[in-house]
């Protein structure tokens, strides 16, 4: 995973008066090997090539190229010397002069997402051009003459495998645009870039005139390091996205760039999460989900940057895993739609999961990915925090899906449950447990007579696929809604309760009772009505009030808020109509992307 989302190389290039320049690239070479002793190593499938070993044609292409070995490739591209990191790159050598002249794009298509593949290599930046800032110099700034800008573009480019995800790909774009957006500015507040890539420059000419008496060419950017900003910054970017995913930079001590790689922060096992997904399940957050924050709240406060919302402080302080967003919004006094951007932004950056509040009646079990090792970190953590208890015989409690409620003893003291929600709460925060939900299909076999027929008039692929097979999948009940079409702010259903008039058995409700079931197949109607339960008028109302909600993706809990319900009268009705009625446990879609175990 850390292979695919991780970026090969940063690079910075401009283009001026003085032409197109490569400023600045990390990972680099310190120095060049002789040639002697390259050439009696074997190649790698991803060598780099020297560039003092190259023959270029015009166009920019190299022949006979000499190879660096595998070794060469890790202590001079890609290794880190302070933070020791060995990770083989993908990146064919280039040089600074075809990596400037490749990178540093037209006028024309700056404020663009520029992309180039070129073999196992591909370019992802946003050129942005700094030449419209010329005339704010002169006219407006009251402070002493400024000198002209020479550089007229410029572009921070990430360098990734060609096979790298579409997603990873964007989201370094989006880093790329940000970082040019606060260069851009500060170049027009106090012409920053302009002062560095000066600095850099000079430093660049003065290692290439030191070069020429030495042995061999030596890299200018190792001495750039110590002596510029920017280019700590651009290398505190690649070391962040290559290994936390989080990047968080000040330019010029300024500007702040905060920018968060989610394959990083969110995957499973050792596949990442496709941000995709993690949007499709922040959207359908609901307001009976509950917010559990991954750190402890004096930590996650203090990472927060001092301009941050109040609200955003408000609501980690008031959060708690047995409080649904409505009544964390109630208690922290803010519209539950701002909660809901709230806890996504939150979610998005890995400081917190969406989970269903705790109470007795959740059922929970062990994770497949959890590590059940006697003596592995988590279980040292979970006997540090948790004195007198061990975490291999806890997790042995929930080897089958259990309830809390079991855990329940009415003779043992109040701070034993306490610990015990403690102990949970802790578990989910490691991913070691995994809720399960209940969910009711309607299933109702057909007819031996009208299954003949249509077996009889019926192809096999429509029998397999029609509605004769009676699956929750090819039910169909009218026009429901589901639970993707619920709004935020309206969560009741169409077929609510409030459209049937309560108490007596009045022609209203029975027209309306018919009208509910009229979108039902002949033998399902018959089915349904020849259960003893159907004679009470009042429990066939509600069984078909809820009709909608029997096809597999609506568990209880949701049932139970969308309809105001309590889970005896839900659990008395499916006990009443087993006989049509199919109960399933399994976990819920919208919080199962977040239950996986972090390495």
């Amino acid at each position: 995973m850390g292979e695919s989302t991780s970026p090969i190389s940063v690079i910075l290039v401009s283009s001026g008066s003085r032409g197109n320049k490569l400023l600045f690239r990390f990972p680099f070479q310190r120095g060049a090997e002789h040639p002697a002793a390259q050439a009696s190593k074997p190649r790698s499938r991803y060598a780099v090539n020297s560039s003092g070993d190259t023959t270029e044609d015009q166009d920019g292409d190299s022949r006979d190229q000499c190879p660096l070995t595998d070794e060469q490739l890790v202590s001079g591209w890609v290794s880190r010397g302070d933070a020791g990191d060995s990770r083989r790159s993908a990146l064919v050598w280039f040089s600074d002069v075809i990596l400037a002249t490749i990178l540093a794009t037209k006028s024309d298509m700056c404020g663009k997402k520029f992309e180039l593949k070129i073999d196992n290599v591909r370019f992802v930046g946003h050129p942005t051009l700094l030449q419209h800032a010329l005339g704010q110099v002169s006219k407006t700034d009251p402070s002493p003459k400024r000198e002209m800008p020479t550089m007229i573009l410029f572009n921070v480019v990430f360098a990734l495998r060609a096979n790298a995800d579409p997603s990873v790909i964007n989201c370094l774009h989006n880093l790329s645009r940000r970082i040019a957006i606060v260069l851009q500015h500060e170049e027009r507040r106090c012409q920053y870039l302009t002062r560095e890539a000066k600095l850099i420059l000079a430093i660049q000419d003065e290692v290439s005139a030191m070069s020429e008496t030495t042995e061999g060419p030596q890299s200018p950017f190792h001495h750039i390091l110590p002596k510029c900003k920017l280019a700590r910054d651009l290398k505190e970017t690649y070391d962040s996205l290559c290994t936390t995913g989080v990047v968080r930079l000040h330019i010029n001590n300024w500007l702040e760039v905060s920018f968060c790689l989610p394959h990083k922060i969110h995957y499973v096992a050792t596949n990442f999460i496709p941000p995709e997904a993690i949007e499709r399940s922040l959207k359908s957050i609901r307001p009976y989900h509950a917010l559990l924050l991954l750190n402890d709240e004096k930590s996650l406060l203090n990472e927060l940057p001092l301009d941050c919302s109040p609200a955003l402080v408000r609501v980690i302080k008031t959060t708690s895993a047995v409080k649904n967003l409505q009544q964390l919004a109630q208690d922290a006094d803010l519209a539950l739609l701002q909660v809901f951007q709230l806890a996504a932004h939150l979610v998005y950056w890995g400081k917190a999961i969406i989970i269903y509040p705790l109470c007795e009646n959740n059922v929970y079990m062990l994770s497949p990915n959890a590590s059940v090792c006697l003596y592995s970190p988590l279980a040292d953590a979970f006997s540090c925090q948790f004195r007198g208890h061990n975490l291999p015989s806890m997790l042995s409690k929930f080897s089958l899906p259990v309830s809390l409620s079991e855990f329940k003893n009415p003779l043992a003291p109040p701070v034993q449950e306490t610990q015990l929600i403690q102990m949970v709460i802790w578990m989910l925060q490691h991913r070691l447990l995994i809720q399960l939900h209940t969910y009711v299909c309607l299933m109702v076999p057909p007819n031996e007579e009208d299954f003949r027929a249509q077996d009889e008039d019926m192809p096999f692929t429509a029998r397999v696929g029609g509605r004769s097979l009676s699956t929750p999948n090819a039910l169909s009940f009218g026009s429901p809604t589901s639970s993707d079409d619920m709004t935020l702010t309206s969560p009741s259903m169409d077929n609510s309760s409030a459209e049937l008039i309560p108490g007596g058995d009045s022609p209203l409700n029975k027209r309306m009772t018919e009208n509910l079931l009229a979108s039902l197949l002949e033998h399902e109607r018959e089915a349904i009505l020849n259960v003893p339960a159907a004679q009470n008028p009042e429990d066939l109302r509600m069984f078909a009030r809820l009709l909608h909600y029997f096809r597999g993706r609506h568990h209880l809990e949701e049932i139970m808020y969308n309809e105001n319900m309590r889970r005896s009268q839900l659990l008395m009705l499916f006990d009443k109509f087993r006989s049509v009625l199919v109960v399933t446990s399994h976990e819920d879609p919208v919080i199962s992307v977040f239950q996986s175990l972090l390495k």
